[in-house]
C-alpha cells in the first residue's frame, strides 16, 4: 500500500480519537446550563448549625412517600434546624416534573414556595398525568392568592427556568447518582434506607435519631 494511504488512515484515525474525547469529555460535563443561582428556600432555625437538605422532584412517588415525614420532623424540629429543599426533577421519567418545579419558582417570586410546595406534594396524583398541567397550577395559584397572571408570566421565564437549572447542576457536582428524593444532613448523603421503618415507610422516629445524633455532635464542638 502507498505511503499516502497510511497518513490518510493514520489521519482518520486521530479525528475519530478526537470525536471519541469530546463526546466523552461532553458527557462527563453534561450539567444544565444556567446563568443563575441555585435556589435558597430555607425554613426554620440555625440555632444548633444542622441543616437538613432534600433535592426533590414534585411528581416523583417516592418523595410524595416521604413528603408527610419530612413535613412533621421539620415542624418538630423548627426550632432547632434548618431545612432547605431544592429541585430535582427527573424529566427523563416524569414528564411533568419540570413544569411542577416552574409553578413552585414562579409561586416562590410572590413569597409563596412553601404553599405551592405543599399544593403539588398533596395533591400529585391529579396534576402528575396530565397532559397538560397548567390549569391545575394556576387553579393552586388562585387558590393561595397570587396575582395569577403574573404567576403565569413567571411560571414562563427564563429566570425561573434558570433557578431550576441551576439546582440540579448543584446536585450534578456531588457526583452522586441522579435520585430522588435525595437527603443531605450537614452537606453528608443519607441513605433513604435509614430514614424508613420496618414496614418500608417514611419514619419521622428515624430522621429524629439522624438530627438528634447530628445536634449532639454540633454542641460538643462548639
Amino acid at each position: 500500500m502507498s505511503k499516502q494511504f497510511w497518513i490518510a488512515l493514520a489521519a482518520i484515525v486521530a479525528i475519530l480519537g478526537a470525536i471519541v474525547f469530546v463526546t466523552n469529555h461532553d458527557k462527563k460535563n453534561n450539567t444544565p446550563h444556567s446563568s443563575g443561582q441555585p435556589t435558597n428556600h430555607v425554613e426554620g432555625s440555625a440555632s444548633t448549625g444542622v441543616k437538613l437538605v432534600e433535592y426533590g422532584d414534585y411528581e416523583c412517588p417516592v418523595c410524595d412517600d416521604f413528603y408527610a415525614a419530612t413535613k412533621q420532623v421539620v415542624a418538630q424540629y423548627t426550632d432547632k434546624i434548618q431545612f432547605q429543599f431544592r429541585n430535582l426533577p427527573l424529566t427523563s421519567i416524569h414528564q411533568n416534573a419540570f413544569a411542577a418545579a416552574r409553578a413552585a419558582e414562579a409561586a416562590g417570586l410572590q413569597n409563596k414556595f412553601w404553599e405551592m410546595h405543599d399544593l403539588l406534594y398533596t395533591n400529585q396524583t391529579s396534576w402528575a398525568n396530565a397532559s397538560n398541567p397548567q390549569p391545575y397550577f394556576d387553579a393552586y395559584a388562585t387558590q393561595l392568592g397570587l396575582d395569577v397572571n403574573r404567576f403565569k408570566q413567571d411560571y414562563a421565564s427564563e429566570q425561573v427556568n434558570n433557578l431550576i437549572n441551576a439546582d440540579t447542576a448543584e446536585f450534578q457536582r456531588t457526583g452522586d447518582e441522579m435520585a430522588t428524593p435525595t437527603f443531605y444532613l450537614d452537606g453528608k448523603k443519607l441513605n433513604n434506607s435509614d430514614l424508613i421503618n420496618a414496614s418500608g415507610q417514611p419514619a419521622p422516629s428515624a430522621f429524629a435519631k439522624l438530627l438528634d445524633a447530628e445536634i449532639a455532635k454540633k454542641a460538643t464542638q462548639k
